[in-house]
């Protein structure tokens, strides 16, 4: 997939989990072209193929490895911000649950002026990239690129977790993405034959004989260039040589919450007087980009076991396994469940995520001691950020500002959330099996001292941290309208979740995809 042509029909920006099925679908017309741009290299290798190695994509040459600036309400750090940065984006370093979300966000994107976002609208195109193990019914497709399989090899910890949420009341729910959201169970992961189906493996790899389609990977887009509310080319970098890409028909900006409204402002698309203080000349006044910003912030109660340690080693004898069985400790699953902290709620509030091995350091310490980790986030917050130009130089990081837990609201769920976990750790299921339990947890560090407001909240303060759904800075209605248009310009959308006007309950790698496929199919209604 190279080509030599430098003008081309579609140009996506992005090669991430909604990058690489819109590039795909718009391909499927070799009446037109189309240029997928990458900053990252490609996702090749055991790296990207077996899921249990994921955590060793962070900190490298293959995440963007933001921060925050100080947050108030996290005591003061600067929070560790992960996204993918090769292709495939964030999808090739995730941890691979399929979640879709709740019917009510999707209603509530309509209710607020999106016409067309509702779930009813939005579940054929779920249903349209999926092939789920499961088979296809009222909720799932089958035949589409994304294979969506049940887990393998799923740790005795994690089946006692979810047998200790039942005992504690929560009932059991076979399909998060089915009739209904709440309660615990087994997630389904993008997994095919036990290694990860990135978006760019389920649809980059069937469209990579198509000479229509163009994916540039190591080049990295600088800014946007204009004729008038036109925007006419774009300029990158490939390995240090800075060259302008010519648009015939659109861009779509597809770079994620934080690079897309970044690569609007270096443009001079966004707030006037922010531009103008950072010395680049205004070309749209449109205050809203980078504003909005949302994300599910959370943390873990971690218990030591005398269980296995979580991968075990990393050997060529169980990769083979993996590759050939389908199962063993290279594998990766998880489990957890959602969760309604008062009554009347019109969707679970709370995400739980059960996983093997003990979080410290926002999850960046290897987790190979023997022990589980499970805890809550918040899954519609209220609190909002921003993502600000750091200064004109187009290689410069953005100026993040998540204001994680800004809102009283936020930290009152989140509290209620801890809690739900402290309860079901007390559950026999648990302690039968895990070496420490509550008092031996807080006396590591790994829990509340209490279940006392202050106590909880002391731990919240010191151990909440990103559970990387960022998501708003180019909301539809304010940035984008309902087909994903930038307000404004001519030949300019947006397509990932930066365009959510409300963050969905729930992972957005499947909502990302989903928001890809509707993008190409705006498109191609527009050009006919």
């Amino acid at each position: 997939m190279t080509g030599t042509a430098e003008t081309y029909d579609y140009v996506v920006v992005g090669a991430g989990s909604a990058g690489c099925a819109l590039a795909a679908r718009l391909s499927e017309d070799p009446d037109v072209t189309v240029a997928l741009i990458e900053a990252g290299p490609p996702a090749t290798g055991r790296l990207f193929e077996i899921p249990a190695l994921f955590s060793q994509q962070l900190k490298t040459a293959y995440d963007w490895d933001f921060a925050t600036e100080p947050e108030a309400q996290l005591g003061g750090r600067r929070i560790y911000l992960p996204r993918g940065r090769a292709i495939g984006g964030t999808s090739s370093m995730n941890t691979m649950l399929y979640v879709r979300g709740h019917r009510y966000d999707y209603d509530t994107w309509e209710r607020m002026g999106n016409p067309g976002w509702g779930y009813d609208d939005v579940l054929p195109f779920f249903k349209k990239s999926e092939d789920n193990q499961r088979g296809a019914d009222d909720f799932h497709g089958t035949g589409g690129p994304l294979t969506v399989s049940d887990p393998v090899s799923v740790h005795p910890l994690l089946t006692a977790w979810v047998e200790a949420a039942q005992d504690a009341g929560h009932k059991s729910n076979p399909d998060f993405n089915g009739t209904e959201q709440g309660g615990v169970g087994y997630h389904q992961v993008t997994q095919r034959n036990a290694l990860r189906c990135s978006s760019a493996v389920a649809f980059l790899e069937p469209a990579a004989d198509r000479p229509n389609l163009t994916v540039l990977p190591s080049t990295t887009a600088l800014r946007l260039s204009f004729d008038g509310t036109r925007a006419q080319g774009l300029e990158v970098d490939h390995l240090g040589t800075v060259r302008l890409i010519r648009i015939n028909r659109e861009v779509v900006l597809s770079l994620g919450a934080y690079n897309s409204p970044h690569l609007l402002l270096q443009s001079g698309v966004g707030p006037a007087d922010e531009l103008t203080q950072e010395g680049i000349t205004p070309l749209h006044d449109l205050p809203d980009v980078g504003r909005n910003m949302q994300d599910h912030a959370g943390c873990f109660i971690s218990f030591f076991s005398h269980t296995e340690p979580l991968l075990g080693p990393d050997t060529s004898r169980e990769e083979q396994r993996l590759r050939e069985r389908g199962d063993g400790p290279m594998a990766w699953n998880e489990v957890g469940g959602f969760f309604s902290t008062s009554d009347g709620l019109p969707a679970p509030d709370i995400q739980v995520h059960a996983a093997l091995g003990i979080v410290r350091d926002e999850g960046l310490a290897a987790p190979l001691e023997p022990g589980m980790s499970f805890g809550p986030y918040v899954a519609r917050p209220s609190s909002r950020g921003s993502v600000r130009l750091r200064h004109s130089h187009p290689y410069a990081k953005p100026r993040i500002v998540h204001n994680y837990l800004g809102d009283e609201d936020d930290r009152r769920r989140l509290r209620e959330g801890l809690r739900i976990c402290m309860r079901i750790a007390r559950e026999s299921r648990l302690t039968e099996v895990l070496e420490s339990d509550l008092h031996g947890a807080a006396a590591a560090g790994l829990a509340p001292v209490s279940d006392r407001d202050q106590d909880i909240d002391d731990f919240i303060h010191t151990q909440s941290f990103s559970f990387y759904h960022p998501s708003g800075t180019c909301m539809m209605g304010k940035v984008v309208d309902s087909e994903l248009r930038v307000h404004g310009l001519d030949n300019v959308r947006v397509a990932d979740t930066s365009i959510m006007p409300s963050l969905v309950t729930g992972n957005t790698n499947a909502p990302a995809i989903m928001i890809g496929e509707r993008a190409a199919s705006f498109i191609r209604s527009a050009a006919q």
